[in-house]
């Protein structure tokens, strides 16, 4: 019975308080009421395509809208080809033919919020990527509409998570509060992380454990995570997400320089 009451506790400490201070947080901030009042503008985080010669590929983050916000990010891939008059953007929606080409600015607000970028490869290591991104945005077995669902998943941060497994080699890992990237598209329950540095079982994203170096360790409670890196010293907490070190430097630029978040 001791032990028992030990582990409500460690659930109530490490995932219920997290969570009811970030609600507490988010319900006292002035946010858009509704999709249309919300800004969908660019946040100025990119140069024109032109101004940046050299090829791209960057993930980026921003918190989705209303009481969901609270505990949940949208993540979207951008690329842009060496010498490229223009951006692509890959997000997947809830609604019609989910995976979306170009439907927002590249660095666009997601509900008024401004992004973060979580990772950015350029330069010859980006343009290697590039091909493996496109072909995983076509192979994903979720396309068809009907193919989305909130919770657990698959959603958006399922689909970018199958583009990252396309490309282990980028060592990107998605944010804790990055809700369905632990629903396994392939349908099974145990397997390697995203970034193949490690192993991760899980219940159709609603129940399971991550631990890889680039991942770092994790615990999946009906979408909520709580974990720790060490690579990148941080701990993660649901609602406010990944508190330490900030994300990924730019790799492969010259004008190389740290990231938002």
């Amino acid at each position: 019975m001791a032990g028992i009451k030990r582990v409500l506790l460690l659930f109530v400490l490490v995932f219920i308080a997290p969570l009811g201070l970030h609600a507490a947080w988010w319900a006292a901030q002035d946010r858009p009421r509704d999709w249309s009042s919300a800004s969908w503008s660019s946040a100025g985080l990119l140069p024109a395509a032109s101004a940046k010669p050299e090829a791209i590929l960057h993930v980026y983050a921003g918190r989705v809208g209303w009481w969901r916000g609270i505990f949940a990010h949208h993540t979207w891939v951008v690329i842009k080809d060496r010498g490229g008059a223009r951006y692509t953007r890959f997000d997947v929606v809830g609604w019609g033919s989910p995976v979306r080409t170009d439907n927002w600015a590249p660095d666009g607000r997601w509900f008024g919020q401004d992004p973060e970028r979580i990772a950015a490869i350029e330069g010859a290591e980006a343009e290697a990527l590039i091909p493996k991104v496109r072909d995983a945005v076509r192979r994903y077995p979720f396309s068809q509409a009907g193919g989305y669902r909130a919770w657990p998943g698959p959603n958006s941060n399922t689909f970018v998570t199958f583009v990252l497994s396309a490309i282990p080699e980028a060592g990107i890992a998605l944010p804790p509060t990055a809700l369905g990237k632990d629903y396994r598209a392939d349908g099974s329950v145990f397997g390697l992380t995203p970034s193949r540095t490690g192993v991760q079982v899980g219940l159709g994203g609603l129940l399971g454990a991550s631990v890889g170096w680039i991942e770092g360790v994790e615990v999946n409670i009906l979408g909520l995570v709580a974990g720790f890196d060490l690579r990148r010293p941080a701990i993660k907490l649901p609602g406010f997400g990944r508190i330490g070190w900030p994300f990924e430097p730019v790799i492969g630029s010259a004008s190389a320089s740290p990231s938002r978040g």
